[in-house]
């Protein structure tokens, strides 16, 4: 996980008032292949991602075989919109020229 994407999750947690640092975002994929990301407490064998002294992200086994060598970063879609993508290790980095309104 990118530095720019835990900033962006912790942003994600605080827009949503989720103001417990237990309470991370847990990535899952969906029924329309897409993945999702709701409120959720880490349980055991989740990986978990840590930022500034707050659980972020939580990822179950089942997401984890699936994610595969992805690693989640963020990206620019307009000026001042940024969404989380997932790259693969050998991907390039989304462009970074403009710098995300996080």
């Amino acid at each position: 996980m990118t530095e720019r994407a835990k900033e962006q999750l912790l942003d994600m947690k605080r827009s949503a008032n989720i103001n417990e640092p237990e309470v991370g975002l847990r990535l899952k994929p969906a029924a329309t292949g897409e993945w999702e990301l709701f409120p959720d407490q880490a349980i055991e064998g989740d990986q978990v991602v840590e930022h500034g002294g707050s659980k972020l992200l939580l990822i179950g086994a089942d997401a984890s075989d699936a994610l595969g060598d992805r690693q989640v970063d963020c990206e620019e879609t307009e000026p001042g919109q940024v969404k989380l993508v997932l790259t693969r290790s050998n991907e390039p980095a989304p462009d970074t020229r403009r710098k995300p309104s996080i």
